[in-house]
């Protein structure tokens, strides 16, 4: 088998989960985010675009239900030992399979958890899902139970953590001499990934943001590539990633000069950042960072041009987002612990002067203060 963690590590991660279910009183969980099977097992596929399940039930036994593309995948990647493979056929309905699998279980009448906040559930599998299943057992929503419980990183994560963390600094070195007038952004984003793939990395869950130009304040990818002008400004979202662990930074990078707006808005999005370094620690929540981020930049006059979210949790995730559901926005009372990997990211887009700005990388929470993961200092970068 070809495992990142050691058979503990996952007997560990085991024993938490089914002691959250007892908790919750779930007598099985039907898994559908390809993380949590990962997490859970050491899976690793994009098949989960299919329809897929990991049951788990509360004595620990694991049941994977998959197509027959995905049998020896299983089999290779994780500790799963009880695969059943539902068959491709004309209007095949793979919940009637799933629920005569839970039959045979002895599940019937059971009180069952689902993920359904996921990207390995699309709409129609959760109606078909509902449909075989009410009258089955107590069917409850489940999609948050593994999730949380991958916010703390164990320090075989962090490893991997680490390592991609040193990868994303490696994908900006190798970004910075390309960045000039006459560059082009097919050569940068081809340096950074190559980088990446090249130091033993993987492709991240989402693609890397990139755009220069009026394109500078898109903080999502879009396709089409543009050559650098003499001044200009180039932002850039990417992530290292290690075994499918990201380390995500982002920055502004400046063509020329810098305009005086835009060492406003650094300012900003510095001042920020080290006032959230201060709230980044046990005893406060994901809800006061973003707090902290809404007060500075509303006292700077910046309310129309930053964003409602500054950062999330980071972790092994799986296209098409390398966001954890954990996110820093108004109100969230998720406590901060330690050993969470969080990005913190500053945003700001002045459309009216089509001025970018923003500055980001991932912390490590301990008992105290955050440690950042990035070598690379948090200074403005002008070409």
């Amino acid at each position: 088998m070809a495992l990142h963690f050691d058979a503990s590590e996952y007997a560990a991660r085991l024993d938490r989960l089914t002691a959250r279910m007892a908790e919750e009183k779930i007598d099985a969980l039907l898994l559908f985010a390809q993380e949590s099977m990962y997490w859970l097992t050491g899976y690793d596929t994009f098949g989960y675009c299919f329809f897929q399940t990991l049951v788990v039930k509360a004595d620990g036994s694991l049941t994977l239900l998959t197509r027959s593309a995905d049998l020896r995948q299983a089999r290779h990647t994780s500790t799963i030992e009880n695969i059943v493979v539902w068959v491709d056929r004309v209007n095949a309905d793979p919940t009637m399979d799933l629920r005569n699998l839970l039959s045979d279980m002895d599940l019937l009448g059971c009180r069952i958890g689902v993920e359904y906040d996921t990207h390995g559930m699309t709409g129609r599998v959760a109606r078909l899902l509902d449909n075989q299943l009410t009258t089955f057992g107590q069917i409850v929503d489940a999609s948050y139970l593994v999730s949380n419980l991958r916010l703390v990183k164990s320090a075989a994560e962090i490893g991997h953590i680490e390592r991609a963390a040193a990868l994303a600094d490696d994908a900006l070195d190798a970004a910075l001499p390309l960045i000039k007038a006459g560059g082009n952004e097919a050569d940068i984003l081809a340096a950074m990934q190559g980088t990446i793939l090249a130091g033993g990395g993987d492709y991240p869950a989402n693609e890397f943001i990139i755009g220069s130009g009026a394109d500078a304040l898109l903080c999502r990818y879009k396709s089409g590539r543009r050559t650098l002008s003499e001044k200009d400004q180039l932002t850039l979202e990417w992530a290292g990633v290690d075994a499918h662990y990201h380390a995500a930074m982002m920055r502004t990078i400046l063509i020329g000069e810098a305009t005086t707006r835009h060492r406003e808005l650094y300012a900003a999005c510095e001042a920020t950042i080290r006032e959230i370094e201060a709230v980044l620690r046990p005893g406060n929540t994901f809800g006061d960072v973003f707090d902290t981020h809404a007060r500075i930049m509303d006292e700077r006059g910046l309310t129309r041009h930053r964003l409602n979210a500054c950062g999330y949790s980071l972790g092994a995730r799986f296209s098409p987002s390398w966001m954890e559901h954990q996110m820093f926005h108004a109100g969230n009372p998720q406590e901060i612990l330690p050993d969470m990997s969080l990005f913190v990211h500053m945003i700001v887009m002045d459309s009216e002067r089509e001025t970018a700005m923003t500055l980001g990388h991932t912390y490590l929470t301990t008992e105290e203060a955050p440690r950042a993961l990035s070598r690379h200092p948090l200074g403005l970068l002008v070409r």
